[in-house]
């Protein structure tokens, strides 16, 4: 297993082809930035619990969100309709993603894995206008969002939560719009779940995954506060 420095930021990730069955790549390093975005831009993210060291992924197959075949369900349609929830984007950030981290009812034990340096890590790069929210609420109480990061035209999902029915979906629902309106095509998801694949995700290879990915990155990045450009 190849082990990353953590004293050097700018230590190469090895080729993704050298990951393990299970797509685990490499070991270590840290979390800053300049780490961060390297990975993400070669199809590797970070997924760890507590205790353990920085662990790094690029799974084969890769799940993948295509814009356009993200599956609206009759129900979710009409929640749609009846505007039960409000939307807002990068209002609050960080408390979206600690929500994402607290454990979940069904699962004592879930969400362990966004561990505070993962938080420090993803609110900095959203200080730095990478790493995004979209909050659902409901009578001014936040129930339900998402984050991940956007560079180029990929945006890569990273966690969602919800404490009402359907306003997870809702949120992912009301970014899906935005990506779709600056060209964005995809929204990775990294690993696969029922979950997810009830919304429209389907797994491609890995090989495949980097091809569009490349050709995401070639695009302008839709960097800064989406809350101040939506209202622009």
């Amino acid at each position: 297993m190849y082990l990353l420095s953590s004293q050097a930021a700018n230590s190469m990730f090895p080729p993704v082809e050298q990951a393990t069955p299970e797509g685990l790549l490499a070991i270590g390093g840290d979390l800053s930035s300049e780490r961060l975005l390297d990975a993400y831009r070669r199809g590797i993210f970070p997924w760890y619990s507590a205790g353990q060291p920085i662990l790094w992924w690029s799974p084969d197959p890769r799940a993948i969100l295509y814009l356009d075949q993200f599956r609206v369900s009759r129900s979710l349609r009409k929640r749609l309709r009846k505007k039960t929830f409000s939307l807002s984007f990068d209002r609050c950030f960080r408390k979206v993603v600690e929500s994402c981290a607290a454990p979940r009812k069904k699962d004592p034990v879930g969400g362990t894995w966004i561990t505070r340096e993962m938080i420090s890590a993803y609110d900095h790069l959203h200080a730095m206008g990478y790493a995004h929210s979209v909050e659902c609420w409901h009578d001014n109480r936040l129930v339900g969002g998402l984050y991940g990061l956007a560079i180029g035209r990929g945006f890569f999902g990273e966690s969602m939560f919800t404490v009402m029915t359907d306003a997870s979906k809702v949120a992912l629902a009301g970014l899906v719009g935005c990506l779709s309106r600056w060209g964005f095509s995809f929204i990775d998801c990294q690993l696969s779940s029922p979950h997810i694949l009830s919304l429209g995700a389907i797994e491609i290879p890995r090989a495949e995954f980097l091809r569009e990915l490349a050709v995401a990155l070639n695009a302008p990045e839709q960097l800064g506060d989406w809350n101040r450009i939506l209202l622009e």
